[in-house]
């Protein structure tokens, strides 16, 4: 047993033989604090149930009679349920938290999808009055003025190529009809032609993934090509997909300069934000990040999605 569990044995035999002397109160606060320590010194739930069972049947073999042997049982009982009520709670927590965030997430995205259809229509319908405008001046104009409403054209267009990028990385159209392969391939083409790097898709999944993972993932491999292109300088990345067993799997790989993955991780660390930010979003459908990186030899991040045959249907309209 390691030096950790030890301590944690030790505690609750303690605590056993007080509450066998004088039950009440005092020793069911203190095995709940012992569960306290326990959870914040990484004891797993198995563990504590596997060293509670070793302090009682220790305990046990000493009793004489039937009836030491019954109190014992009931009291070792009572102090393992009372002990696994931190677990509990934090397990409960952690599922409520969960739900608040996929809840968030659905929200925002109905809001993303909104604006991206404003920019999309409504900015696209204002543009279009002012090039239906700009055509009726120009034949009115001397040639030098023509040649300034060219220009002011040619702003416009670089307008509209904005406005559409924005709204489509808004909430892509793409995903709703296409699926994710095609929007990452989208996604891939366009921060590849900004961020001055190549990003190769590969992807094979059979049919449609459900909407709340097909919107995480895409989600996350935005998140990641984003860190890539603000602080990895990579020239390349290789971005993989595919269905492993009951879940999906996405890989995210660059040749960079890669980072330390204990300062990235951590809530205070400018690479860690965006980190923290993927795992949030991974956790809300269930999935989980897991990061490959060594300073100066590029970086791996795996996205890891199980797929409930429950929330699967091919077939269902976007």
């Amino acid at each position: 047993m390691n030096p950790r569990a030890a301590g944690i044995a030790e505690g609750y035999e303690r605590i056993l033989l007080e509450h066998l002397r004088s039950p009440g109160e005092e020793t069911l606060r203190q095995i709940y604090e012992l569960g306290r320590r326990a959870l914040a010194e990484g004891v797993g739930i198995l563990e504590m149930v596997v060293l509670q069972h070793g302090v009682l049947h220790r305990i046990l073999r000493r009793s004489r009679t039937t009836e030491e042997l019954l109190r014992t049982l009931e009291a070792g009982q009572v102090l393992l349920v009372e002990s696994l009520t931190v677990y509990e709670m934090t397990h409960q927590n952690s599922r409520e938290a969960s739900a608040t965030w996929r809840l968030l997430n659905e929200r925002l995205e109905g809001e993303a999808k909104r604006i991206a259809h404003a920019l999309h229509d409504e900015a696209g319908q204002l543009l279009a009055t002012a090039y239906i405008s700009l055509d009726e001046l120009a034949p009115e104009l001397p040639p030098r003025i023509r040649r300034r409403l060219l220009e002011t054209r040619g702003i416009l267009d670089r307008i509209g190529e904005e406005l559409r990028r924005v709204s489509h990385e808004l909430r892509p159209t793409i995903l709703d009809d296409l699926g994710l392969v095609p929007a990452l391939e989208f996604l891939a083409e366009g921060v590849s032609r900004r961020g001055g790097f190549r990003v190769n898709v590969n992807g094979a999944i059979d049919g449609r993934l459900p909407a709340a993972v097909e919107t995480a993932l895409y989600r996350v491999v935005q998140e990641a090509l984003t860190n890539v292109s603000r602080h990895s300088r990579a020239r390349n990345v290789g971005l993989e997909l595919r269905r492993q067993g009951s879940e999906v799997v996405c890989t995210v790989r660059d040749d960079g300069v890669g980072f330390d993955p204990g300062k990235a991780m951590s809530p205070g660390g400018h690479a860690g934000l965006g980190l923290i930010g993927i795992k949030e979003r991974l956790a809300a459908v269930g999935g989980s990040l897991t990061l490959s990186t060594v300073p100066g030899q590029g970086a791996a991040l795996m996205f890891a999605i199980p797929l409930e045959l429950r929330y699967v249907d091919t077939n269902s309209p976007r």
